[in-house]
């Protein structure tokens, strides 16, 4: 039997995946530029927060001075987390979501990249303000049931009212 056109038919189809993987991290790439761009411009623009960056993900976050909280909770993926919090587009201040005076609970394993990284830079009782590109929140899938586009750059509020290992 000759196995010439399946192993044609096969290299096609990879080379076919390797373009489309290839565009979207072109995609990707282009996407990070803009963000990261966004979030230094708005950086540079507002000294006084005094933002740093989180390693080299790209999301920065600011602690007021003494707002940091207090304890010595270690962070993992099964960590649940208390927290109250007011989402924004940072380029529009467009409030897509807001938890009032409700305080959900949630697993820092399934929460939104950014958050991963961002709450465990605060302590119980803390208040941090997260700054993230899209790659690090709903990246190019817009939240409709929220009204939030596609590869939007988020601004967070939050307070870690509780942690529970």
């Amino acid at each position: 039997m000759n196995r010439l056109p399946v192993l044609l038919l096969l290299l096609l189809v990879c080379c076919g995946a390797c373009k489309k993987s290839a565009d979207a991290l072109v995609q990707y790439n282009i996407q990070a530029g803009i963000d990261d761009k966004i979030i230094k411009d708005y950086v540079a623009a507002h000294p006084e927060d005094s933002a740093k960056r989180i390693d080299t993900t790209g999301v920065y976050y600011i602690v007021k001075s003494g707002e940091g909280g207090s304890g010595n909770d270690l962070f993992t993926s099964s960590t649940t987390i208390t927290v109250g919090f007011t989402g924004q587009i940072l380029t529009t201040g467009y409030t897509f979501a807001q938890t009032n005076n409700f305080h959900p609970s949630y697993t820092l394993g399934s929460v939104i990249r950014g958050w991963q990284v961002g709450i465990p830079q605060i302590k119980k009782g803390g208040k941090i303000r997260l700054l993230m590109p899209s790659r690090y929140a709903y990246g190019p899938y817009a939240q409709d049931s929220i009204h939030l586009p596609a590869n939007s750059v988020l601004d967070f509020n939050i307070q870690l009212y509780n942690i529970t290992n």
